[in-house]
């Protein structure tokens, strides 16, 4: 079972839910943190990382010593991270997507692939909980490389429960695809409202089933229940805007440190997940 936890926007509590699911289990678990440009779960699970790998990119290198200038590799990028000028051709490491088409093109076979470091993936483990987590370096764009390399660690006999970036852009798509149910989170606002419609659109092109989370339910309006009525939408689980769980959350604990009573909560969450999933 691959249980993915989403949201449209930042800040809804999508980590709060992966943490707390993830604790609240019986079953052993994985714990996989892809929002890997600010992963953040394991300050809330604290796993002990038994070890760091380096995610590269690989990237072209021409041997202008057999290179002929024909601009076929030029061509075929769609990113124009290679260009040919005069006895000479240019590669821009940031904007390429490691396609391939270049060194598949030339005809010289003049062009290498070159590693190019763009992040890490840490691995570690907290009482039954197995945890993984990518982390982009500094002025990086493209995450979802690292992401794949995160979800590697996916073990079918486990529960995995994934920790997706915020958005409806590639990284999510990345990281949700391939899940058996996806968690919305969302918050009863207009921008809570506004992207939650966006996700629920972008779960619906996936056509993975999915259910919404409401955090901080007490607070804003009643539109996002309106919403989820109109297009049929379960609404799983209600978290209340709790001064209490704030507190904790500052200092790195969890909703079941503080309420333990949420632990058959989450437990029943993770029950009716399942009977949708198989539904």
């Amino acid at each position: 079972m691959i249980i993915s936890i989403a949201s449209g926007k930042g800040g809804t509590g999508k980590t709060t839910i992966a943490v707390n699911l993830a604790k609240s289990l019986d079953a052993d678990v994985q714990l996989l943190d892809c929002d890997v440009e600010e992963p953040n779960a394991h300050i809330f699970v604290k796993p002990e990382i038994s070890q760091v790998k380096k995610v590269n990119m690989p990237i072209p290198e021409v041997d202008l010593s057999k290179c002929t200038f024909c601009g076929k590799c030029e061509k075929i990028c769609q990113f124009n991270a290679i260009v040919v000028i005069k006895n000479n051709v240019l590669v821009f490491p940031e904007l390429c997507h490691s396609c391939a088409g270049c060194w598949l093109v030339c005809p010289e076979q003049c062009i290498a692939q070159k590693d190019r470091p763009i992040g890490e993936m840490e691995i570690g483990k907290t009482g039954a909980i197995d945890f993984a987590h990518g982390r982009l370096n500094i002025g990086e764009a493209l995450s979802p490389p690292i992401i794949r390399e995160v979800k590697k660690q996916i073990n079918a006999e486990k529960i995995t429960i994934i920790d997706a970036p915020p958005g409806t852009s590639c990284p999510v798509i990345e990281a949700v695809k391939g899940s058996d149910f996806i968690l919305l989170a969302t918050e009863p606002t207009p921008f809570g409202l506004n992207d939650l419609i966006l996700a629920v659109e972008m779960v619906r092109i996936l056509k993975i089933p999915f259910g919404v989370i409401i955090n901080r339910a007490d607070v804003g309006d009643k539109k996002v229940w309106e919403y989820c009525q109109k297009e049929n939408i379960p609404i799983l689980m209600e978290i209340p805007n709790d001064r209490k769980i704030a507190e904790a959350y500052s200092t790195g604990k969890i909703i079941i440190d503080v309420y333990p009573e949420y632990i058959q909560k989450f437990q029943a969450l993770y029950k009716e997940i399942e009977r949708r999933a198989a539904a």
